[in-house]
């Protein structure tokens, strides 16, 4: 029951994206005292009301920002009180500038190089931030279609000799060779997957933990769906462990590169414990 009433609140929120609800205002809706809703709200959502309200107004940007005539308009349009507060944080939200971000990310360019490593062929990109996508696969020409795939709007280019030194630090972070990779992530996802991702990132090598605990880790046991599709969405293979999550009775289940990957990834990990 007290599921559905805070399905309702987010579906409002969805809805009026664009207005600015207080905590008050929210538990009003859900029928709940303010305390009880701030909890509930976390526990079945996974981020608080603020983070969630704040999650709906970027999304209601990126959607405007494409065919909005300017960038001061299609702020203000998705519900933002001050655009110098959104300029702020304005890489952080987008992955990248409003007005690259408004063009489709043209102009932002992508630099990537395909290696080998023991799980077969590894593809590593990197923008001006920071490694970008870490992926894993059978076919480097695939993987290079993937990667313009996901970044469709950016220059994609292949790297030079000088981006031999990051390949070699991701080979030897998948192949056990190295702790830590050791470079800067550019690291894209929505408040509720960055939380999880760097959830995973605290979870030390050789050891596992279910999606439920993770979820529960989190502060939100009634997410577990969301916390998988967080970890399926994962763009950085190793880099940020995915692979250390599993199901409840330790069996192998949602690795986007492959079961067989991960349990040699998992096998290494504990080999090396």
């Amino acid at each position: 029951m007290q599921t559905q009433r805070i399905k309702k609140v987010a579906d409002h929120i969805r809805q009026h994206s664009d207005d600015s609800f207080t905590l008050a205002a929210l538990a009003e809706i859900s029928g709940l005292s303010p305390f009880h809703f701030q909890r509930t709200f976390k526990a079945v959502m996974g981020v608080t009301p603020k983070a969630y309200q704040a999650a709906c107004r970027d999304a209601r940007l990126r959607a405007a920002l494409p065919g909005a005539a300017t960038v001061t308009e299609a702020i203000y349009g998705a519900g933002f009180n001050a655009s110098s507060r959104f300029y702020e944080s304005a890489a952080g939200r987008l992955g990248m500038q409003p007005r690259r971000y408004r063009e489709g990310g043209a102009g932002e360019t992508i630099r990537y190089a395909v290696g080998r490593c023991s799980l077969g062929f590894v593809l590593v990109a990197a923008s001006a931030a920071g490694i970008c996508s870490i992926a894993l696969g059978d076919d480097a020409a695939a993987l290079a279609q993937q990667l313009r795939a996901r970044f469709a709007r950016a220059e994609i280019c292949e790297a030079g000799a000088a981006f031999a030194g990051q390949v070699a630090r991701v080979v030897a972070l998948i192949d056990g060779s190295a702790t830590g990779l050791g470079l800067p992530l550019d690291i894209r996802g929505t408040a509720f997957q960055l939380r999880v991702w760097a959830a995973l990132r605290a979870i030390p090598a050789g050891e596992t933990v279910s999606y439920t605990e993770l979820a529960r880790r989190l502060g939100a046991p009634n997410s577990v769906r969301a916390v998988a599709g967080a970890c399926a969405a994962n763009g950085l293979a190793v880099a940020v462990p995915c692979h250390r999550v599993v199901r409840e009775d330790g069996g192998l289940a949602g690795y986007r590169w492959g079961l067989a990957r991960k349990a040699a990834l998992l096998a290494r990990e504990r080999d090396a414990d």
